[in-house]
C-alpha cells in the first residue's frame, strides 16, 4: 500500500468558542492529505470548487484542492466535560495509509485544553466510522485496548449501533469495531440512545439531532446556553463546498439521497440565524454562521475564528 503524507495538527493552544456560558475547544489530531478530497467528495472537481470563490484560501486552495482535517470538539457546559468524537487514534492498523499506525500528540492537546482523560464525563460519538472513534481506546501496559476515558459515558444512537451490528463487515471495519468500540461496550461504558425525529437531550444544554444518510444513525450535536447555540455537524457536512452544492455527496455515504436531504434541511434551519456551525472536518477557521446565497437554495459559511488561549 502506498504511503500518503501525514501532516500533524498545528500546535499553539486549542482554539475555542464561547456559546453562552459554554465553551467549545477544537482538539486537533491530523491535517488530511490533498488526495482525500477527490476520494471523499469525487464530484467536487477543481473546476467546481473554483466556482465557489469564498472557499479560498481557508477551505480550498487556488487550484481547487479541498482542505480537510480530523479533530474533536471538547465542550465545557453545565459543569460537565464532554468530548464529541474521538478521531483516528494512535497505533491502530488502518486500511487508509493516512490513518495507519498514527503517533500524534492528540492526548496532549486534549489535556492542555483542560480535558485530562480522567476528567471527561461524556463522549458523544456522532457515528461509528474509523475517524470518529479511534481515541475511544488506547493500549494498556498489558497490550490490550482499554477505554481512554475511564469515567465517561460513551453515547451512540441506537440506530447507529443496530446498523453496524447487523451489517456485513469487511476486515477493516471489523478491526475498527474490535479495537475501538467493543472494549468500551465490554467495560459497560457504552450507552445506546434512542434519537427521535425531534432530537433528544442527553445533558443540560446538549441535544442529539438525527442526521441520517452518511450512516443510518448519525447525529449532530446541538449545544445551547444562555440564549446562544451551536451545532456540531458530524459528517452530514464534510466540507463547506457542500453548503454551496448540497447535492455533493461523500463516496462513503450509505444513502446519498438521504444525506443530501439531511444536509439541505439542516442548512435551511440554520441560515440567517446566530447558531454557530462547527464542522467536524472543516479546516481552520472551522466554524461560522450559515448565510443564504440569493434565492437559489445555496448557502455559504461566514467564518468565525476561535480564540487562542493567551500564553505567558
Amino acid at each position: 500500500m502506498s504511503s500518503l503524507p501525514r501532516t500533524p495538527a498545528a500546535t499553539g493552544g486549542a482554539p475555542r468558542w464561547s456559546v453562552g456560558d459554554a465553551v467549545v475547544h477544537r482538539i486537533d489530531e491530523l491535517v488530511l492529505p490533498p488526495e482525500t478530497g477527490p476520494w471523499l467528495i469525487p464530484k467536487a472537481t477543481p473546476d467546481l470548487v473554483a466556482q465557489v470563490p469564498w472557499l479560498a484560501p481557508d477551505f480550498a486552495d487556488s487550484r481547487g484542492t479541498l482542505h480537510l482535517a480530523v479533530h474533536s470538539f471538547a465542550v465545557e457546559t453545565g459543569g460537565l466535560r464532554v468530548l464529541v468524537d474521538t478521531g483516528v487514534g494512535n497505533g491502530k492498523s488502518r486500511a487508509n495509509p493516512a490513518w495507519d499506525n498514527l503517533d500524534t500528540p492528540y492526548l496532549d492537546h486534549l489535556t492542555s485544553a483542560g480535558f485530562a482523560p480522567e476528567s471527561v464525563d461524556i463522549v458523544i460519538l456522532t457515528h461509528l466510522h474509523t475517524d470518529h472513534v479511534g481515541w475511544n481506546t488506547r493500549l494498556s501496559d498489558g497490550g490490550r485496548w482499554e477505554p481512554t476515558f475511564p469515567h465517561a459515558r460513551y453515547l451512540v444512537s441506537r440506530a447507529e449501533a443496530d446498523h453496524w451490528s447487523g451489517a456485513e463487515l469487511d476486515e477493516s471495519r471489523r478491526r475498527m469495531l474490535s479495537d475501538s468500540v467493543d472494549p468500551v461496550r465490554d467495560s459497560g461504558q457504552l450507552e445506546l440512545v434512542d434519537v427521535p425525529a425531534e432530537g433528544v437531550d442527553v445533558a443540560p444544554g446538549l441535544r442529539l439531532l438525527p442526521t441520517p444518510g452518511h450512516t443510518p444513525g448519525q447525529v449532530a450535536v446541538h449545544l445551547h446556553s444562555a440564549g446562544h447555540s451551536a451545532v456540531i455537524t458530524g459528517d452530514c457536512i464534510h466540507h463547506p463546498v457542500q453548503m454551496a452544492h448540497a447535492d455533493l455527496c461523500s463516496s462513503v455515504d450509505v444513502d446519498p439521497e438521504q444525506a443530501s436531504r439531511t444536509r439541505r434541511s439542516l442548512l435551511a434551519r440554520l441560515a440567517g440565524t446566530d447558531t454557530l456551525l462547527l464542522g467536524s472536518h472543516f479546516a481552520p477557521p472551522t466554524a461560522g454562521f450559515v448565510r443564504s446565497e440569493g434565492d437559489s437554495g445555496t448557502y455559504r459559511l461566514l467564518p468565525v475564528p476561535g480564540e487562542r488561549p493567551r500564553t505567558a
